[in-house]
């Protein structure tokens, strides 16, 4: 499975409006394209960083569909204000699936990005499905974790997903244990950390644990 993900900031009072646009005219239309298997959104309403994934069966549907979908994402960042110069797209992966449970309304999740070193992801892949993703269920309201990696930059992303605000914000301690012993095993270096709403989970991405 492939991803692409596509980062912008806009003026936090138009995330609403952003996220209507979204469900309502982008979403439908990126689900119809040929090998398109999810559709995600992450918002923070506080500073109007967005996050929208798209997620692919295979390399060539992704290619495939890298115009459409910016053509219609152009829309969303005309309708919260963001400009070209905070747009970041990057394609991934996708390494690991761990769920337990679909998220709910008003769920919320934690990205991680880190870089490593180059020729050393399947490593990490393997470290993190014996690993990670086994120690996680007994967060508090764990819903589900993924990792994404680029293998020619050596870089990941790992998103953590929880039944609310208030159940992610319990795990925090537990998780950052995890993360820095991990990290630090592995030879990688956390490049941000970041909090958000799930405002948008349509995604049929399967477990590979």
């Amino acid at each position: 499975m492939y991803t692409r993900s596509t980062t912008f900031r806009g003026a936090p009072t138009l995330i609403d409006d952003g996220i209507a646009y979204v469900r309502d005219q982008v979403m439908p239309a990126v689900r119809q394209l040929d090998g398109c298997v999810g559709f995600s959104m992450l918002v923070d309403r506080h500073t109007g960083r967005c996050i929208v994934t798209t997620s692919w069966g295979d390399p060539e549907s992704l290619h495939r569909s890298a115009e459409a979908v910016r053509s219609v994402q152009e829309e969303v960042i005309r309708t919260v204000r963001g400009t070209d110069d905070e747009i970041e797209v990057v394609e991934w992966s996708v390494a690991v699936v761990h769920r337990v449970r679909e998220a709910p309304r008003g769920a919320a999740t934690r990205v991680m990005w880190t870089k490593g070193p180059i020729g050393q992801m399947d490593r990490v892949i393997d470290a993190f499905r014996t690993n990670i993703a086994l120690r996680v269920d007994d967060l508090p309201g764990f819903c589900s974790v993924s990792l994404l990696v680029d293998h020619g930059t050596g870089r990941c992303a790992t998103a953590a997903t929880y039944d609310s605000r208030q159940t992610m914000n319990r795990a925090r301690g537990q998780a950052q244990a995890m993360r820095e012993e991990f990290t630090e095993h592995m030879g990688m270096r956390v490049t941000d950390v970041a909090e958000f709403d799930l405002v948008l989970a349509h995604l049929r991405v399967p477990e590979t644990v």
